[in-house]
């Protein structure tokens, strides 16, 4: 069984404007994480929760990640690395939350991972 997609992240230069149009549009209930940053929930029954916020300060670009379930960031960021990708951040455990590790595929995509056991409950609420 391959690894699921178990939350995504849009970041961009203004994080009220964006929560209020992902909610305005698309009906997302928006619970602040931190001053520029919240966790969305589609509240629909289907789907994954994800977060919506800005660039860390000095950042002027925008993007949208996905983050996939593993067992181990470490093994997984290891792989990444023998098969072409490199490695961004992490892992690196987020206060109160899950432990995460970003890379770039070999097309410069962002891509993070999630620890399994660390998100379960917390990105799935």
């Amino acid at each position: 069984m391959g690894n699921p997609v178990t939350h995504f992240e849009i970041v961009g230069q203004d994080a009220n404007r964006l929560q209020d149009f992902y909610s305005s549009v698309f009906g997302w209930r928006v619970i602040p994480a931190g001053p520029s940053y919240a966790m969305v929930h589609p509240d629909g029954g289907s789907g994954i929760n994800g977060g919506v916020g800005s660039a860390p300060e000095g950042g002027d670009t925008s993007w949208v990640t996905v983050y996939i379930e593993v067992d181990d960031p470490h093994s997984t960021l290891d792989a990444v690395e023998a098969s072409g990708g490199r490695r961004v951040m992490g892992p690196v455990e987020v206060p109160g939350g899950p432990t995460i590790a970003l890379f770039m595929d070999p097309e410069s995509n962002l891509i993070g991972v999630a620890k399994a056991s660390t998100i379960r409950g917390l990105w799935r609420m």
